[in-house]
């Protein structure tokens, strides 16, 4: 049995991703703070023969990131995969505090913390995955505090892929360039959606990283439109 836990699972990458690992050999628990999103993507997985635990919580909190660890209780995990995360799509002189603050709180403080908590539950051969972004490669602007927190969760995942290469476990990084997500309903702007790729793109490479032999390591992974960047 495969068990793996998935952040932000109630729809879009998260959901895909999910979708995508589900079998009959498969217990996923998938977090998020939508609960009809959550009970959808837990049908869907038993629908794939694959067995389901949503975990309800709100991870820009401490407090919400050891509800997340709690709901997962003494299970060993295989796979880790930090897909949360929020956009933050302003100026700098029209951001303010509180959003320089929650855009840390859930793209770079939460995957430190839900990491350095499940690390003792990760065996040899199970893998970490961070869903960065292409904006951890390139930015782009009016978003300084979005590229600011994808580029600090690369580096972050990037230093600990050399601290876990001894324990035998893989650090994989996905990135992505835009992807066709509810996300983007709360973007100011008129964004060409249709141009973009749809979430199961990410889903199966991070698939394909995954099934590679458990002494493979697929460092990154990036993936864009065959048209470039949006």
């Amino acid at each position: 049995m495969q068990n793996i836990l998935i952040t932000g699972s109630s729809k879009g990458i998260g959901k895909a991703i999910a979708l995508k690992l589900a079998s009959k050999d498969s217990h996923i628990f998938i977090h998020g703070r939508d609960q009809k999103g959550l009970a959808d993507t837990s049908r869907e997985i038993g629908n794939k023969g694959g067995q389901a635990t949503q975990i309800i919580a709100d991870i820009s909190t401490p407090e919400g990131c050891e509800k997340l660890f709690q709901g997962v209780g003494q299970t060993s995990l295989d796979a880790l995969i930090n897909n949360a995360g929020i956009p933050m799509k302003k100026p700098l002189s029209e951001l303010t505090l509180n959003d320089w603050n929650k855009t840390v709180a859930v793209n770079v403080t939460a995957p430190f913390l839900i990491t350095q908590k499940f690390l003792p539950r990760l065996k040899k051969g199970s893998a970490i995955v961070y869903i960065l972004s292409g904006a951890a490669k390139h930015v782009f602007p009016d978003a300084t505090a979005y590229c600011m927190s994808k580029f600090a969760l690369r580096g972050f995942a990037e230093a600990l892929r050399e601290e876990l290469r001894p324990k035998g476990i893989r650090v994989i990084n996905i990135f992505p360039s835009s992807v066709d997500t509810p996300l983007w309903e709360a973007m100011p702007g008129n964004w060409p959606r249709e141009k973009m790729m749809v979430p199961n793109d990410v889903a199966e490479a991070v698939a394909f990283a995954l099934s590679c032999r458990d002494v493979v390591m697929v460092d990154d992974i990036t993936i864009e439109n065959i048209a470039g960047r949006l």
